[in-house]
């Protein structure tokens, strides 16, 4: 991984902590969690909290995360909104904690001046079970604390003003007086910096979680489906009336889904010929056939003359893969007919001609999700399933992994939005 961690692919774009005044109160958060503080000068943290180096010291990945469930938060500073998170059990955790630091950022901005903020983000199960543990997490709630608990005083102090306006003879009561410019000493004047989040409580909708080997849950109006392992607990058995269950490996059900769902796009003239998506794919499906071939291949001098060449000498296992024809087939049909006739795909073939509908809210889920069936594109799993992505990278012989580093850091770091929009419509 460490190839990963120099080309910023891994723990990329995190926020640098070396203030000593920081790093104490991060401390005090941790002692609060009942964790031991850290002894570093310096460390990196996403937009949770969550640092490697902390997580390295510790012996723990799952210091923030110990049940994988009810996620902890410590928020230095709200420039953490602008950082992605790197380590979670639940795919949404990145989405949830953006609302929040955007629905509270007055309030985030004036405690964090004077002091750290932490909680966790509580589901209301103490521990994941079963799927029926999964769909009764309806909604989150933030439980927000501060160590100086300027929150607590903060709303002591507005129980007090309150008081002060609505008893006759509150303003006799010396005792109280005192009690509230003990208060605003600390918190200031909360009628101009409201310490006190207005928001807490967030929906918990479409996600994927990486209990039982990984879980889909996408909600409609009327149904809730979820995609997992067949085998895992409660699967076919929570809820079955208002739960449609898909298996993994069910390619037809889920394509089917998808699509009269108006979670996918069709692959249609309009969009496929302007995105290049089915050329980027046939590319990648060709190389990959070469590295499982030839492992040590060494694919830095691997131009388009080269791979042709070597298509060429190995037509026949080209032909017996069946991917690199495939694609081009689909693409030929696209330009003749301006459609792909879907109805004579294979349910696996389906699933590789399309991407997520931009326009539906679930497209970043989606689109992890069909990552999953076409493996190859490394590219796909990067960008939408990190996970699974870092999971094949394991399994890569190292000129593979030299390649899809340096093809990760010239077409996709170098310019990320224009890459998502030209490829998968997103912005």
């Amino acid at each position: 991984m460490n190839r990963l961690y120099e080309n910023e692919l891994i723990y990329g774009r995190l926020l640098t902590v070396e203030e000593p005044h920081l790093i104490a109160r991060y401390n005090k958060a941790l002692g609060a969690f009942g964790l031991a503080p850290i002894k570093l000068r310096s460390f990196d943290i996403d937009r949770t909290g969550f640092s490697p180096q902390i997580a390295e010291e510790l012996g723990d990945e799952h210091y923030l995360d110990p049940n994988q469930v009810n996620r902890r938060f410590i928020i230095l500073t709200p420039s953490q909104i602008d950082l992605p998170v790197v380590h979670t059990a639940f795919s949404n955790t990145s989405e949830l904690v953006y609302e929040f630091m955007s629905k509270n950022a007055r309030s985030i901005n004036a405690i964090t001046i004077r002091d750290v903020i932490y909680g966790e983000i509580e589901e209301h199960v103490a521990r994941v079970e079963d799927i029926e543990d999964l769909l009764s997490i309806g909604q989150v709630e933030f439980k927000v604390l501060s160590a100086e608990d300027l929150l607590g005083k903060a709303a002591e102090l507005g129980r007090l003003s309150d008081r002060l306006k609505q008893e006759p003879d509150a303003w006799r009561d010396d005792a109280l007086l005192k009690r509230m410019v003990e208060l605003a000493k600390e918190t200031g004047d909360i009628r101009d910096n409201a310490l006190v989040p207005d928001q807490v409580i967030f929906r918990h909708d479409a996600y994927w979680t990486s209990h039982f080997g990984g879980v889909y849950v996408f909600a409609d109006r009327d149904t809730t489906t979820v995609i997992a392992d067949r085998n895992a607990p409660g699967f076919r058995r929570s809820r079955p009336w208002q739960v449609s269950y898909l298996s993994l490996d069910d390619k037809e059900r889920i394509y089917r889904f998808l699509a009269e769902t108006g979670r996918i796009e069709l692959p249609r003239a309009s969009w496929v010929e302007r995105s290049g998506f089915l050329d980027h794919r046939a590319t990648l499906a060709l190389a990959d056939l070469i590295r499982r071939t030839e492992p040590e291949r060494d694919f830095s001098k691997a131009d388009q003359v080269w791979l042709q060449t070597w298509m060429h000498r190995h037509a026949d296992r080209v032909n017996r893969d069946g991917r690199y024809p495939f694609f081009n087939a689909a693409l030929r049909e696209i330009r003749q007919l301006g459609q792909l006739k879907m109805a004579e795909l294979s349910p696996a073939q389906r699933l590789m001609v399309v991407r997520a509908n931009p326009a539906h809210a679930d497209a970043w889920l989606v689109n992890r999700l069909l990552s999953d069936y076409a493996p190859f594109d490394f590219l796909m799993r990067f960008v939408f399933n990190k996970q699974g992505f870092y999971r094949d990278y394991e399994t890569y012989p190292e000129p593979w992994r030299a390649h899809v580093v340096n093809t990760l850091k010239t077409s996709y770091l170098k310019d990320k939005r224009a890459l998502r929009r030209r490829l998968f419509g997103l912005d």
